[in-house]
C-alpha cells in the first residue's frame, strides 16, 4: 500500500491489524476571531481494523475532532496545531487539491443525518457512480464495485433499487447508502458522526454490525462520535472521553466503563438508562463552560462533587493510571454509587380512570393504511410508552390524537368524550387538554422570538389574562422545568438541545393540560440531558397528574418513566401490558427481537 494518501490502491492489508493507521498529536482548533480554543492537545491513535469512540455531551468538541480529520474545520473555525498522520502522512500538511483528492478515496465521512450525505434530486446509482468518477483508480471495475459494496451494506443491487431517490428510502437505507459511499473507494480512515442517532434499535444495530463488519476486512481506522455510550460499549475497541474541547480519559472501552477514573465519566454513565431495570436517571448539574469562558482550572471543577481549591488553580496534567490516560487530580476517587431502584413507578395511579382512550382506530395516508384496528388507553398520573420501528405508525398515533392527521376511523375519547377527527374541528378547552411536545427541539421552536415570547403565546390564545399573571405564569414554568425567569429574554439560538427541549415541555405545560403526548422527545439529546428530561417527566406527572403518552424507539428509557406498553409492529399491537411484563415477558416474537436488539452498557453493574 503506498503512503502517499491521495494514491490508489486496490485492497487494504487485512492482516495488519496491529499496526497504527490514524496517529493525532495536540491537535489544536480554535474560533478565528475571538482566539477560545475549541479542543485541545487532542491525541489518539487508532490501529487498522480498530474504532475509537468519541463521546461527551453536546458541544464537547467530538465532532469537531472529526471534522479536522478530515483536515476541514467550520465556518469561523480553524485549525491551529498537531499532526494528524494517516498512514504516515500529515493531512494538515497538504495543499487544498492534495486534501481534495484525498477526501472520499482514503478519508470518508459518515453524517448524522444522510439526508444531508444524498442528494434529493439524484437517484442513489447516480450518486454512487459519481464517488468513483471523482476517484478514478480507487477501483479497477466500477459496475462491480457498486454492486459489492451494496451487498456489503446488505442492501439490493439490482437496478430498480439504483434507480430509487432518496426519499423512496427508509432512514436506515438511507444510513445504509452513506455507509456504502463512505467504503466505497476502500478508505483508510472513516470518520462516523452519530450515524444511528434517530434510528430504531433492530436498524441501528444492522448497521452498527455492517459498520464492525466493514472496518474489520478493509483494516480501515474508524472514529466513532456518539452521545449513546451503549452503542459506543459494543461497537469500539478503544474509547475518549470529552469535556470542554479536551480528552479527559482514554483507555480500553471495558476499563472505562467498567471502572471509570474521572468523576466526568462516572456522571455519564449514571445517567445511562438500562432496559433490565427501573432506577432513577441522574444527569450533571450544570452546564459545560463554552469557548472562551473556561475556567483557568480544570474544566469540570464547577459540576464536580471532588473539586479543590487545586482544581480550580490550573488545569489537570495528563497522567497515566491503570494503562489509561487520565486528566483529574483525584482520580479513581468517588467510586460510582449502585443506581436507585424506581421501585414505585409500576404502582403509581393504579386503578385510576381512563383520562384519553382510543378504541379500534384506523389510519391513512391517501389508500395506504398504517394503522389498523388500535384500542389502548391511558389513566391520571400514568404514562403508556408507545414503542416500535420507524414507520410503525407510533407519531401517526401521536398526530391522530392532537387533531393533526384527521384521515382515521374508529373512536379518540377524552374523559368519555369522542374527539372531532381534525383540531380545527375541536374546542378551545379540548385543544388546551391535550398538548404535544414534537421531537425536535431545534425545528419546533421560532428562532425570531425569544422563551418568553414563545410561552406568552398560547397563554394569550387559551386565557384572557393580564400582563402582569402572564410573567407570573412564565416565570413559574419556567421554575418548574429546571430553566429560570433568566431564561425568558434568549432566543433559542441561546440554548442547547436540552434547554430547547425543556422551553418546548414548558410551553406545553404553561396551559394546564391533562394529557401530554411525547414524540421522541428525548432521541437528539445526549445521556445526561436525555437523564434530567426522563426525570423532569416523571416529577411533572407526579406534580401535576398528567396522562402521558411516550412514542419512543428507545427501549431502555421505558421503564424509567412508563406503567404500561404497547408495541407497534406495520401498524398493528403485537404487544401490551404493563411494562415490566412487556419487556421481562414479551409473548410476540417481535417483541423478543426488539429486545434482543437493544444496546446495553455491559460494564455498568
Amino acid at each position: 500500500m503506498s503512503p502517499d494518501p491521495a494514491g490508489a490502491r486496490t485492497e487494504a492489508p487485512v492482516d495488519a491489524a496491529a499496526a497504527v493507521r490514524l496517529r493525532v498529536s495536540d491537535l489544536e482548533v480554535g474560533l478565528r476571531h475571538s482566539g477560545a480554543d475549541i479542543v485541545s492537545e487532542a491525541s489518539f491513535s487508532v490501529a487498522a481494523g480498530e474504532v475509537l469512540g468519541l463521546v461527551g455531551e453536546s458541544g464537547s468538541g467530538k465532532t469537531t475532532i472529526g471534522l479536522a480529520l478530515l483536515g476541514h474545520a467550520r465556518r469561523g473555525v480553524e485549525i491551529r496545531g498537531g499532526r494528524v498522520e494517516l498512514d504516515g502522512v500529515d493531512l494538515l500538511e497538504l495543499s487544498p487539491s492534495r486534501l481534495r483528492e484525498v477526501r472520499g478515496a482514503r478519508v470518508s465521512y459518515v453524517p448524522q443525518d444522510p439526508s444531508s450525505a444524498l442528494s434529493p434530486a439524484r437517484r442513489i446509482g447516480s450518486q454512487l457512480h459519481e464517488m468513483l468518477k471523482v476517484h478514478p483508480g480507487a477501483v479497477a471495475d466500477p459496475e462491480q464495485r457498486i454492486s459489492e459494496v451494496l451487498r456489503e451494506v446488505r442492501l439490493s443491487d439490482d437496478p430498480a433499487f439504483l434507480h430509487r431517490y432518496p426519499h423512496q428510502l427508509s432512514g436506515g437505507e438511507q444510513q445504509r447508502v452513506g455507509l456504502a459511499m463512505a467504503f466505497i473507494c476502500r478508505p483508510s480512515l472513516i470518520v462516523l458522526d452519530e450515524p444511528t442517532t434517530g434510528l430504531d434499535v433492530t436498524t441501528q444495530r444492522h448497521v452498527l454490525e455492517t459498520i464492525r463488519s466493514l472496518c474489520g476486512s478493509y483494516g480501515v481506522a474508524a472514529v466513532y462520535v456518539s452521545h449513546d455510550l451503549a452503542v459506543v460499549s459494543g461497537l469500539v475497541s478503544e474509547v475518549a472521553v470529552l469535556y470542554a474541547g479536551r480528552i479527559i480519559e482514554l483507555g480500553a472501552t471495558a476499563s472505562v466503563f467498567g471502572s471509570p477514573l474521572h468523576p466526568y465519566t462516572r456522571g455519564l454513565l449514571a445517567a445511562v438508562p438500562s432496559p433490565e431495570r427501573a432506577h432513577v436517571l441522574v444527569g450533571i448539574e450544570g452546564q459545560p463552560p463554552r469557548p472562551g469562558r473556561r475556567p483557568v482550572g480544570c474544566s469540570f471543577a464547577n459540576r464536580c462533587p471532588l473539586a479543590t481549591d487545586q482544581c480550580r488553580q490550573a488545569p489537570p496534567p495528563p497522567s497515566e493510571r491503570a494503562g489509561r490516560l487520565v486528566r483529574c487530580y483525584r482520580a479513581g476517587e468517588g467510586e460510582r454509587e449502585p443506581s436507585t431502584p424506581v421501585s414505585a413507578i409500576a404502582n403509581l395511579a393504579e386503578g385510576s380512570a381512563e383520562v384519553l382512550a382510543v378504541r379500534g382506530l384506523d389510519a391513512a395516508y391517501g389508500d395506504v393504511t398504517v394503522l389498523s384496528d388500535l384500542t389502548l388507553g391511558v389513566g391520571e398520573e400514568r404514562c403508556l410508552a408507545v414503542i416500535g420501528e420507524s414507520g410503525s405508525g407510533k407519531t401517526t398515533l401521536a398526530r391522530c390524537i392532537v387533531g393533526m392527521h384527521s384521515n382515521w376511523t374508529g373512536t379518540i375519547s377524552y374523559r368519555g368524550a369522542e374527539l372531532a377527527h381534525s383540531a380545527r374541528d375541536r374546542d378551545l378547552e379540548t385543544l388546551r387538554r391535550i398538548q404535544y411536545v414534537f421531537q425536535n427541539p431545534y425545528t419546533s421552536l421560532n428562532p425570531r422570538k425569544t422563551v418568553g415570547q414563545i410561552l406568552a403565546q398560547p397563554l394569550r390564545h387559551y386565557f384572557d389574562l393580564a400582563a402582569a399573571e402572564r410573567e407570573a405564569r412564565i416565570a413559574r414554568v419556567l421554575e418548574e422545568t429546571s430553566l429560570g425567569p433568566e431564561f425568558a429574554p434568549r432566543y433559542p439560538d441561546e440554548l442547547s438541545g436540552g434547554e430547547r427541549q425543556r422551553v418546548a415541555i414548558a410551553r406545553a405545560l404553561i396551559v394546564e393540560p391533562d394529557v401530554l403526548v411525547c414524540d421522541e422527545v428525548t432521541s437528539a439529546l445526549d445521556v445526561s440531558v436525555q437523564a434530567a428530561i426522563v426525570e423532569l417527566l416523571r416529577r411533572l406527572q407526579r406534580e401535576r397528574r398528567l396522562a402521558m403518552i411516550f412514542v419512543t424507539h428507545n427501549l431502555a428509557l421505558v421503564r424509567g418513566i412508563a406503567q404500561g406498553a404497547v408495541v407497534f409492529r406495520e401498524g398493528r399491537i403485537v404487544d401490551a401490558g404493563r411494562v415490566d411484563d412487556v419487556l421481562e415477558h414479551p409473548r410476540d416474537p417481535y417483541t423478543i427481537r426488539l429486545m434482543a436488539d437493544v444496546p446495553r452498557l455491559e460494564a455498568v453493574g
